[in-house]
């Protein structure tokens, strides 16, 4: 506690700075949309979504019309998803821990990416549509 009073400057600007990568790093997967917003990008036809959770997952319950591909297969599938380049990826994972890092994966690649904030678990826990098998 005595450092933190002696140094509060250094402390203030550390916070500052962590609060900057942790807006920094989370921008990089792509902006993260509530349920709602994610439903009318689908509805719209502006939008496609990508589950990245592995298959026994993906089969216990996903969103309708979501696209598998596991986080850790990703950079070498993308190539499934180029005949939806000129609509917005919707990353979807369990709850949330991957979207970014697999949303900067697809960016890099040249889409447009967006990510479910809370990803399935919240979806789930809106009582939304789930699809299994």
């Amino acid at each position: 506690m005595v450092f933190l009073a002696e140094q509060w400057v250094l402390v203030s600007a550390l916070s500052v700075l962590l609060a900057g990568l942790i807006v920094v790093e989370g921008r990089k997967g792509g902006q993260s949309l509530s349920h709602h917003e994610m439903t009318r990008l689908i509805n719209a036809g502006n939008g496609i979504i990508v589950d990245v959770r592995d298959a026994k997952e993906f089969k216990a319950g996903h969103i309708v019309d979501a696209i598998n591909i596991p986080f850790a297969k990703l950079a070498d599938r993308a190539s499934e998803l180029e005949k939806h380049r000129a609509k917005t990826l919707v990353v979807v994972d369990k709850m949330g821990q991957h979207a970014g890092a697999a949303g900067k994966t697809l960016r890099d690649k040249g889409f447009t990416v967006n990510r479910l904030q809370g990803g399935i678990g919240e979806w789930q826990a809106q009582n939304l549509p789930v699809v299994k098998g």
